[in-house]
């Protein structure tokens, strides 16, 4: 190598010293957005309490946790009706025992959004999902379940409007909107239903 092209791969130490401050402000940019970036998570909202939406619902919580996504289900105010097992009135305000006779007892209890005519309808869809071999809401729940999907129930609404440990059936968890956006900022797919 001659004296000219070895002047020419020499580099001011100042200069380096720059570059290499550059590349390491390069990796901590780099570190921060690998650190933010979504993962193979979908994360709902339910919300709806109606049957037809909540099975929607279902459907793509239990789709997308057979495809290897970790899902998480947060429900509040109406869709809480999907988690509940029963009714209780004891030991709750005028207000929340109103609402405790005027909403779903149940998941099998849930009307349909369009056209329910006093149960009729819920009752005619779940016929013809049977006819058909399409899993009921029930049978979805429990897939969603051995599936690992995660279910949430609302700390607040459920505050507001009464609902117990004891209305809601086993193996839930309680959490706010922290823990519905924990999940959510992590996610591909957010989605409210």
């Amino acid at each position: 190598m001659d004296a000219g092209t070895e002047s020419k791969l020499a580099i001011d130490p100042s200069r380096l010293q720059v570059l290499e401050e550059r590349l390491r402000d390069l990796e901590k940019r780099l570190a921060m957005v690998e650190g933010q970036a979504a993962e193979d998570r979908v994360a709902l909202i339910v919300f709806s309490g109606d049957l037809d939406r909540v099975l929607a619902a279902f459907i793509i919580a239990t789709g997308a946790a057979a495809m290897g996504q970790q899902v998480s289900m947060f429900f509040t105010f109406w869709g809480l009706s999907v988690l509940k097992k029963d009714k209780q009135l004891s030991g709750k305000s005028l207000f929340q025992r109103m609402m405790t006779l005027m909403t779903p007892g149940s998941s099998e209890s849930l009307p349909v959004s369009k056209m329910n005519y006093f149960g009729a309808g819920a009752k005619m869809l779940r016929v013809m999902m049977a006819q058909k071999n399409v899993s009921s809401l029930e049978e979805m729940i429990s897939l969603a379940r051995e599936l690992g999907v995660r279910m949430t129930a609302c700390e607040m609404s459920r505050d507001v409007m009464g609902i117990k440990d004891s209305e809601l059936v086993a193996g839930l968890e309680s959490g706010g909107v922290a823990s519905f956006l924990a999940d959510a900022l992590k996610s591909r797919t957010s989605l409210f239903i």
